[in-house]
């Protein structure tokens, strides 16, 4: 590859190409192709993107296209379906696709298969949540498990609680799921403040099973079970498993071994939902449930690694941000789905999209000259129409849009699916469209009122159709978006699967800790900021 993604003939081409478009108006690029509503669309695994309102044209696909080829993207995308060590800084495998691979898959990590090992965990998992679901995994006084605590911090947290409240009709009611992953003490206290400890399960989500957040939790935790029976601490045992790979740490914890359920240095933080870490999505909505939500991310893995380029939704979706970033100089996309049961999926996308793609480095460790790593924000339905789309509509910020949507609703009332659907169309065109002056002037409005109504338009968005909310389609929307990320990752030549950029703070924190209570010796050695914010602190601590 060129020294920089710049040096690219084909990105020169979309330089050039740029600048007869930029300043080209949606109104004239549907005036000029009245069928791109149609033909500017694909179909996949079960979702039907509309690509249309984007301000590109068939060029524009073509000559993004190139590009992905000049950078390699197929055999980019070859290379991590069949095991090689593309997590470059760490030297690792990424196969986060094997976890939803079929049993008879053959994928190799360093000459082993390690699908055996992922329905052997897949397997246990499914006994173990059908123990707890059916009432005959009892506590230690006896009683039924009625509530699931997951302890865990961003992967271990961000997968496991977006998927249960996208999947809570299909969550087996009688069972409460609290998590709990923020080290402030109110996460801890107000999760289980109307919780009766006996009939209740605590899922320590940490590999190591040292990271200081979840552990000061999971012990904290451990002390709340503790006290409740007088310190019997052969109760741990039924009332605490780990998501865990380090079998010494756990043992000490006080769990039994049995119940640790393994995952692998090749499945990262922000890709794990679908391994271990969703154990506690398997009780919500039994593995039955879990299997067809690996089903639905087989689907769309199958549909990324086998569809051309021109027909592939997270190729499409993946080159369209490159666009938007590095022509158009945007810095955020919204994704804004009309679903209720996905509220927290924005938040989910944050860590997939912006740990994997928020570097400034190339793999081959040269600075970029390039922007990467868009900012993803977003909130269901029509909420946001009521705070944040004023910004997107009249603003002076360019904002692509995500909307996601679907054909049925899980809870049937009235007419709310197709007003809420109404909405969907409605805000797209808008932000497509807009209102020229002409016609705010021909409602009769004032000419001094008449720049406050305008709406320019010619803000992008895509549209993602599905049938319904389900285990499935959840799978399919994750897979999705994280092909897109990689996608990203390859057009921009950085590493999307490691996070350097968290351990800084983790290393100085651990120095500040004793600190802040006085229990280091010596004089602080930090800046005279931090130097004095701890002083400060310490005074409003005593």
């Amino acid at each position: 590859m060129p020294d920089t993604l710049k040096n690219l003939p084909q990105f020169q081409a979309l330089s050039s190409h740029f600048e007869t478009l930029k300043d080209t108006h949606l109104r004239d690029l549907f005036a000029s192709d009245p069928a791109r509503g149609k033909t500017l669309t694909v179909e996949g695994a079960g979702l039907y993107l509309d690509y249309s309102k984007n301000r590109i044209t068939a060029e524009t696909v073509d000559l993004l296209l190139n590009l992905a080829r000049a950078c390699e993207l197929p055999s980019r995308i070859e290379s991590m379906f069949s095991g090689e060590k593309i997590n470059l800084t760490e030297g690792r495998a990424v196969l986060h696709t094997a976890l939803r691979s079929p049993a008879d898959a053959n994928v190799l990590v360093d000459g082993e298969n390690v699908i055996p090992e992922v329905h052997a965990v897949l397997d246990k998992m499914s006994a173990f949540c059908d123990r707890v679901r059916n009432g005959s995994w009892v506590g230690h006084t006896g009683k039924p498990i009625r509530n699931i605590v997951n302890i865990g911090i961003g992967g271990s947290d961000l997968g496991p609680v977006m998927a249960y409240e996208a999947l809570k009709s299909f969550s087996q009611r009688d069972l409460t799921f609290r998590f709990i992953s923020n080290v402030d003490a109110t996460d801890f206290a107000e999760a289980v403040v109307d919780l009766d400890p006996m009939e209740t399960l605590f899922i320590v989500a940490s590999k190591t099973f040292t990271t200081i957040e979840t552990m000061t939790n999971a012990n904290t935790a451990r002390a709340w079970l503790l006290h409740q029976i007088g310190g019997d601490e052969s109760a741990i045992a039924k009332h605490f498993v780990a998501l865990s790979t380090n079998s010494e740490k756990v043992s000490e914890f006080g769990i039994d071994t049995a119940n640790m359920f393994e995952f692998w240095d090749w499945v990262g933080g922000r890709y794990s939902m679908d391994s271990a870490i969703g154990l506690s999505t398997m009780l919500a909505i039994g593995p039955k449930g879990f299997r067809e939500m690996l089903s639905g991310f087989r689907q769309m893995d199958e549909h990324f690694r086998t569809a051309p380029l021109e027909k592939n939704l997270p190729v499409l979706m993946g080159m369209l941000s490159v666009w938007y970033s590095n022509f158009f100089g945007v810095e955020t996309t919204a994704v804004l789905p009309y679903e209720q049961y996905l509220k927290r999926f924005p938040a989910y996308l944050q860590q997939l999209t912006m740990e994997s793609n928020g570097k400034s480095t190339t793999v081959d460790g040269r600075k970029v000259n390039y922007e990467t790593g868009l900012i993803y924000w977003g909130e269901p339905g029509t909420n946001g129409q009521h705070s944040f789309y004023q910004l997107i509509h009249q603003g002076t910020r360019l904002i692509p849009c995500d909307f996601i949507a679907f054909g049925k609703s899980l809870n049937p009332i009235g007419s709310h699916h197709d007003i809420l659907i109404a909405n969907v169309l409605a805000q797209s065109e808008a932000l497509a469209f807009g209102k020229t002056a002409e016609e705010v002037k021909s409602e009769g409005t004032q000419d001094w009122l008449v720049p406050h109504r305008v709406f320019e338009g010619n803000r992008p968005s895509n549209t993602l159709f599905g049938d319904e909310m389900s285990p499935a389609m959840l799978g399919k929307l994750v897979a999705l978006y994280e092909h897109s990320v990689y996608v990203q990752s390859v057009i921009w030549n950085i590493d999307a699967f490691d996070q350097w950029g968290v351990e800084l703070g983790k290393v100085l924190a651990k120095a500040i800790i004793p600190e802040l209570s006085g229990e280091s010796d010596g004089e602080l050695q930090h800046d005279s900021s931090t130097n004095a914010l701890i002083e400060r602190y310490r005074k409003m601590r005593r």
